[in-house]
């Protein structure tokens, strides 16, 4: 589809949300929706939420859409985030990690 090649990026399954305290998820849209890849992502995390594993983890999203109809630009690497955005990103992420920390309470002893 013309996705630029995977970075060294770590990848991570559903069950490494057990261990997770908290979530924000990013992806480019598709006209609009997030990428099929990203839907079946969410998709086979039904069993850590039938089994509670996931409830009471607090999570975010944030995503690029490069146009009102949805297509995105971001695909190809050329347009990269602007010093506002990135800012909101940091804001964002700070905020998720604070919301986590109060809902995990203090570390054990």
């Amino acid at each position: 589809m013309s996705a630029p090649p995977k970075r060294d990026a770590p990848l991570i399954t559903p069950n490494d949300l057990a261990e997770a305290d908290g979530f924000v998820f990013g992806f480019p849209t598709r006209f609009g929706m997030m990428a099929a890849q990203f839907k079946a992502f969410l998709d086979s995390t039904g069993g850590l939420w039938r089994t509670q594993q996931l409830a009471g983890k607090p999570a975010g999203i944030f995503y690029s859409t490069g146009s009102q109809g949805g297509g995105t630009f971001a695909g190809d690497g050329s347009r990269q985030p602007t010093e506002l955005e990135l800012e909101q990103a940091f804001h964002q992420g700070k905020y998720i990690a604070a919301i986590s920390k109060k809902l995990k309470g203090p570390a054990a002893a």
